[in-house]
């Protein structure tokens, strides 16, 4: 048989024969063959791979992204590389250069550690989507985020219907997300108080009944510190988080927070990376919050 007609078989292509395919396949089953997807790839001038590339592999509000941009990597028939840097600047550009470098078709960036000019010499080099709310984004790049400031409204007002009049915010950085949902929670309380870090908050010791934490990592943090100085949980303190993460879930009392459609958002990023692949436009995508209410806010609340 011919080469090409054997190449055809093995693509899958028509125009081939019921007896001629089965012949080939069993000759390329018992040779052991596999196709060269690297040489496919390089015929075609595009590797088929889509580079992600987070802060923080331990978060899950990164890694519920991720798994949002697999699902629809895989719908497309592309392969996703990951890779970490591990919440240190100069570790996530030398990855960012390393995806780039290995020749993917795309950057997904979920993270908001990069400053303005990295992001432009990235969205330069290859198709770009930025996932969260770094200082800047490039114009031709894409960008998911979450609407920050409507979240944290829906957090602090959550916490005055229920009477709380005192109430802080603790944040563990000064991130541009961070500072978006600081803006809005100054807006609501009359008397704002800022604490950076749950140690800070607990050590005040100024009557503060309620607060209202920046992610949930923190408001699980200050869950149990409170628990350790034998504070009730939402009694002597009210909390509430930000990113609905399973930890929110599986903490007690559960704890109050923002959720962030997160897995919709790597579904949308990846979106936005094959228009750009296809030479499409970027676009900029703000999704809607909601808040989850739970024990550690409301005593009673149900579970989920």
């Amino acid at each position: 048989m011919s080469k090409s007609l054997v190449s055809a078989a093995l693509r899958g292509e028509a125009g081939v024969s019921a007896a001629s395919r089965e012949r080939i396949a069993a000759a390329a089953d018992r040779l052991g063959y596999r196709a060269n997807g690297w040489a496919q790839r390089l015929v075609s001038g595009r590797s088929g791979l889509v580079g992600v590339l987070l802060t923080d592999l331990h978060n899950e509000y990164h890694t519920d992204i991720v798994n949002g941009i697999e699902d629809a990597a895989h719908e497309a028939g592309f392969g996703v590389i990951l890779s970490h840097g591990r919440r240190d600047r100069s570790l996530l550009l030398d990855r960012l250069q390393g995806l780039i470098d290995l020749g993917v078709d795309a950057v997904i960036a979920v993270t908001g550690h990069l400053d303005a000019d990295a992001l432009e010499a990235a969205a330069a080099r290859v198709p770009l989507v930025v996932v969260g709310r770094p200082e800047s984004v490039p114009d031709g790049a894409g960008w998911v985020r979450n609407n920050d400031e409507e979240g944290a409204r829906l957090a602090v007002a959550h916490l005055l219907s229920l009477g709380h009049e005192r109430i802080a915010f603790v944040h563990g950085s000064v991130r541009p997300a961070s500072r978006a949902r600081r803006d809005a929670y100054r807006s609501l309380v009359m008397e704002p108080r800022e604490f950076s870090g749950a140690a800070a908050f607990l050590a005040s010791g100024t009557g503060l009944t309620a607060v209202f934490a920046t992610n949930d990592r923190l408001g699980a943090q200050l869950l149990a510190d409170a628990a350790d100085r034998g504070m009730r949980v939402p009694d002597d303190l009210a909390v509430v988080g930000y990113d609905n993460t399973e930890l929110s879930r599986l903490v007690r009392p559960a704890l109050t927070s923002v959720d962030q459609p997160r897995g919709a958002m790597g579904t949308a990023a990846m979106a936005q990376a094959l228009a750009l692949v296809g030479s499409g436009s970027a676009e900029h995508l703000i999704v809607a919050p909601t808040l989850v209410v739970r024990g550690s806010s409301v005593r009673a609340a149900p579970l989920d």
